[in-house]
């Protein structure tokens, strides 16, 4: 009989585990839940709104093993993580497995260590039902805007659309950021640098750059500065010197190691998270879903020694830091390495830089401040008339007089993603009424700048801010919202743009143009025109499910159930008597235009009006209304037009395909435009059009210049037929060679890849028989 049964939620988990527990120990995994709601009905009694839950079927071998080991047991201890989705996977091996949860041990740990899970062991404690509510509360709300908005959907904008509670609020911010960006009107500006020269006692030279403290607003006001700049005096008007102190940012929270992973890193915010897991699972770092800043004595300690060994006695400072975060959940502890003296650990080289990255944060704030000299230099300007101009240069030089923490880390922000060490910019000696020499002095046109999209970290950061999701939720919110086809991040190439450059040499002003680009940026979260049309829609009409204050809210009512002050089905009968009506509403309600629907205006030709709506497939363009007694013609919106910014005339373009070419061997070449681009079409086959061709103008010269050149690849792609079964092919794909056989593929194992045009009718349907019998 196995004295002792561990049950933890990943595999991994367990086979680290396994090295710390003895022989009276078998650990075994539930690979998360072991059931859940129904995957394809809502699984919720709609009169109490209790859930009614299921162990699906690729669970039920694995709950049988876990029924039999629990019966063999003596002792079982339930050892999933410590938030409320690890407490509620607890619960449900209690009711799966028959166990009595006031005799069965509950242990939680925050970093999978020998003495973390030893200690774990002598101090369990039961089950908490309150934090088990939370999620259900969660798990069912979720459950239940889901299921009875995405009908709505279905019927009022799309097919196959879906809603969700705190996905449709980040859709919404994405949607508001790209209309305050369409909105913006950039002002152009006129900004003022100079280059001085302050005369040593020796007569040596030395340069300093300055910036006028004023901005102009038009050109002439620019020029006309210039021009008194031309015979005036400078000089030093004011010097002044200030000790500045810079504090290092607290331990890694989930939010902050994803907003800087992203920014130093480039990693995605899942990516991050499943690093992460990895390091966790195996004992490299504590438990890294938390909103907590908190670092054990343990970790204090460790990072005291680690600092004065490495650095010195004067690098080290004691930092306690504490969660101010609303809701934050339980007693978690920061992010940070389990072990301060493993600088380095073993893995991928991504799960090395993640490590390196958390070390790194760790050491540093419990690390001593950055001292830093700041001097500002004021320089007057004198006319030559005498008068002093109001406007004045300004020297800013910052010079690190001790490095402190910066020795190991500097904090990332969205505005400086490339975060370098700091600059340092060590000034001449000056003294209030030196006389500087005038060098250059240039003017140059700027733009105000509107807001900028967000990426995957500043979406994150806002979410946070507004007190939308929890550590768990972010990752799954924003792949969710770009898997459902709402979002996508994209790069926008930008807009030439050219600014004017004045410049004052000697007593001489050259005025040049130069270009620049602007408005180019790189995996941004984009709106799409489905997820712009969803998100007005929910607004309009379930306008508090999409508020920020509503999502914050119920957040907050979760922390209540998790705190054992509140009823969760309390919580959600009052959310449901006022959603349930509001839906019902919606779906009943008539209107003339379905969601997104637009009129562009008229086509000339036909005198029928043009729309640009929603289709089957996406956005498209028609022509001409149901009620016609011709049919209406369509017209697939291309991936480089928006629904809302796309004008008549360019709708009407599109209807200038399908366009014939002529013959190619007895054969039409056309050319359409459907939902993926433009493409060409000869004998019922298509060859996708490139970028660089223009649909429009394409001649067939190159129509079957590109023809060919698929035919010589599909070509290629075939290595071998066979007469013995015409439905046998052995074919080569992108990841290497493989079989197809009566419409399915088949992997070839690697050892075959170097004969896969060789090999025989037998050896081929050895593989697909194996493969089937698998």
């Amino acid at each position: 009989m196995q004295e002792n049964l561990v049950i933890v939620e990943s595999p991994a988990k367990a086979k680290t585990i396994e090295k710390f527990l003895g022989k009276d120990y078998m650990v075994m995994s539930s690979y998360g839940h072991i059931r859940d709601l129904k995957k394809k009905e809502i699984s919720i009694d709609l009169k109490t709104l209790e859930p009614d839950y299921e162990i699906p079927d690729e669970k039920k071998k694995l709950v049988s093993e876990l029924r039999s080991s629990a019966k063999k047991a003596s002792k079982v201890w339930l050892a999933s993580d410590e938030d409320r989705e690890g407490e509620a996977i607890s619960w449900h091996l209690c009711e799966v497995l028959g166990l009595d949860e006031k005799n069965t041990n509950r242990i939680v740990f925050h970093e999978i260590t020998k003495p973390a899970i030893l200690d774990a062991i002598q101090h369990p404690r039961f089950l908490n039902m309150n934090l088990v509510n939370a999620q259900q509360a969660r798990r069912v709300l979720d459950r239940i805007v889901g299921f009875k908005l995405s009908p709505v959907l279905w019927r009022k904008v799309k097919p196959a659309l879906s809603a969700g509670r705190v996905q449709s609020v980040a859709v919404r911010l994405i949607v508001e950021r790209e209309r305050e960006i369409q909105a913006f009107k950039s002002e152009p500006y006129y900004r003022v640098n100079a280059i001085f020269f302050a005369i040593g006692p020796d007569g040596k030279k030395t340069e300093v750059k300055a910036e006028l403290d004023t901005r102009f607003k038009t050109h002439d006001e620019a020029l006309a500065f210039l021009n008194n700049c031309k015979d005036a005096a400078f000089s030093v008007s004011d010097v002044t010197k200030k000790p500045l102190r810079r504090t290092p940012a607290p331990p890694f929270t989930t939010s902050t190691l994803q907003q800087e992973a992203a920014r130093k890193l480039g990693f995605t915010v899942s990516q991050t998270m499943m690093l992460a897991q990895h390091l966790y699972e195996n004992g490299k770092i504590t438990y890294m879903r938390t909103d907590s800043v908190n670092l054990s004595s343990l970790c204090i300690n460790a990072c005291k020694e680690e600092i004065e060994a490495t650095w010195g006695e004067k690098y080290h400072k004691t930092r306690q830091y504490h969660t101010h975060s609303k809701g934050a959940q339980e007693a978690h502890e920061a992010i940070r390495p389990t072990y301060m003296n493993a600088k380095t650990v073993e893995g991928t080289a991504q799960e090395r830089r993640l490590y390196e990255l958390i070390w790194k944060r760790t050491a540093a704030c419990q690390m001593e401040d950055a001292q830093i000299e700041k001097t500002t230099v004021g320089i007057t300007i004198r006319h030559a008339d005498g008068t002093v101009a109001h406007e004045k240069f300004t020297v800013n030089g910052e010079v690190v007089t001790f490095d402190g923490f910066l020795k190991v880390y500097r904090e990332s922000s969205d505005d400086d993603e490339n975060s370098g060490e700091m600059t340092t910019n060590q000034l001449p000696p000056m003294a209030e009424g030196d006389t500087l020499q005038r060098g250059e002095m240039v003017s140059t046109e700027r733009f105000s700048q509107g807001p900028q999209r967000y990426t995957e970290a500043s979406l994150v950061h806002k979410m946070e801010e507004l007190g939308i999701g929890r550590p768990s939720t972010y990752a799954p919110t924003i792949s969710t919202i770009q898997q459902r086809g709402y979002v996508q991040k994209g790069d926008r190439k930008g807009d030439e743009r050219t600014f004017a450059i004045d410049t004052l040499k000697g007593n001489t002003i050259t005025a040049t143009e130069k270009a620049e680009t602007v408005g180019s940026e790189k995996g941004k979260l984009l709106p799409t025109d489905i997820g712009l049309v969803v998100n007005d829609f929910l607004l309009e009409h379930f306008p508090n499910v999409l508020d920020y204050n509503f999502t914050a809210k119920v957040e907050q009512e979760f922390d209540t159930i998790a705190e054992g002050k509140e009823q969760w089905t309390d919580m959600l009968q009052d959310f449901y008597k006022d959603f349930e009506p509001q839906v019902d509403k919606t779906m009943n309600s008539r209107q003339e235009h379905k969601a997104g629907e637009r009129e562009l205006g008229t086509d000339p030709k036909s005198g029928k009006p043009v729309f640009v709506k929603i289709g089957r497939f996406g956005p498209v363009i028609q022509i001409g209304t149901a009620e016609d007694k011709e049919k209406p013609r369509f017209a697939q919106l291309p991936k480089d037009k928006s629904m809302e910014a796309i004008t008549l005339d360019e709708a009407l373009e599109l209807f200038k395909l399908p366009r014939t070419l002529g013959d190619f061997e007895g054969t039409p070449v056309v050319i359409g435009a459907g939902r993926f681009g433009p493409y060409i079409l000869h004998n019922k086959k298509y060859v996708s059009l490139p970028s660089t061709e223009d649909p429009l103008s394409i001649k067939l010269s190159t129509a079957v210049a590109l023809i060919e050149r698929r035919r010589i690849e599909d070509s290629m792609r075939h290595l071998k037929k066979f007469e013995e079964d015409p439905q046998l092919e052995v074919m080569k794909g992108k990841y290497g060679p493989y079989l197809v056989y009566d419409g399915k593929n088949y992997r070839l194992p690697k050892a075959m890849h170097e004969r896969a045009a060789e090999l025989t009718y037998v050896e081929c349907m050895d593989i697909i028989n194996n493969a089937v019998k698998k």
